[in-house]
């Protein structure tokens, strides 16, 4: 119960330190920005760098509550040439992209080694302007088809239980496949439905 209580209260300190959505849209249109110019579309080799910046950027982000400092540019740099290099089967990565080519978001998912789920979600992040605007609602639903159109009907992630964005799981249909209050693992059954659910206008559809 102790176990429990504590992460519960670092998702509600991790989430207090995140904008609304309303003073995201705000920021962004103050910048001349609209979500509905945002475009998904596949990483190719020739992201690396700008994909590595990315994932040291919005990891620490996540967990700058907690003073975790994640990898560095360019050790995320090596594992992400890495995996393009020796793809794993049903391998999917996907980016959130600005017009003038920023990258602002990602997800990445492969075939899983649970038995219970086909595909598994590794990485999903967005920078924090662009969150609470549905894009990562968007992001997830791109993934589910993904997986849909490789013939993977189900999809489980490996979180950790301080990550706020559990409750946005949750939202979106996932359960909690297990009772371990310490992690973050939550997975969904129906990809079909989830990528109904997540299929929005707009940002690249």
């Amino acid at each position: 119960m102790l176990k429990r209580t504590v992460f519960a209260i670092w998702r509600t300190i991790a989430g207090l330190a995140r904008r609304s959505g309303a003073a995201n849209l705000q920021r962004l249109q103050a910048r001349g920005e609209s979500p509905d110019a945002l475009t998904i579309r596949d990483a190719t080799a020739d992201d690396i760098p700008a994909l590595a910046r990315l994932h040291v950027e919005t990891w620490n982000a996540t967990y700058a509550p907690f003073r975790i400092k994640g990898p560095s540019a360019e050790l995320r740099e090596r594992q992400w040439r890495e995996k393009f290099a020796s793809p794993p089967p049903a391998w999917v990565c996907l980016l959130v992209q600005r017009p003038d080519g920023t990258l602002v978001g990602f997800a990445q998912g492969n075939a899983s080694d649970n038995p219970e789920y086909a595909g598994e979600l590794s990485k999903i992040y967005l920078l924090s302007d662009y969150q609470r605007l549905g894009i990562g609602r968007q992001l997830l639903g791109h993934v589910a088809r993904r997986f849909l159109s490789l013939g993977i009907n189900s999809m489980w992630l490996y979180g950790d239980a301080r990550n706020p964005s559990s409750r946005a799981w949750i939202a979106l249909g996932a359960e909690k496949t297990d009772d371990d209050p310490g992690n973050g693992n939550y997975g969904w059954r129906d990809l079909a439905e989830l990528s109904r659910e997540s299929r929005v206008e707009g940002h690249g559809s």
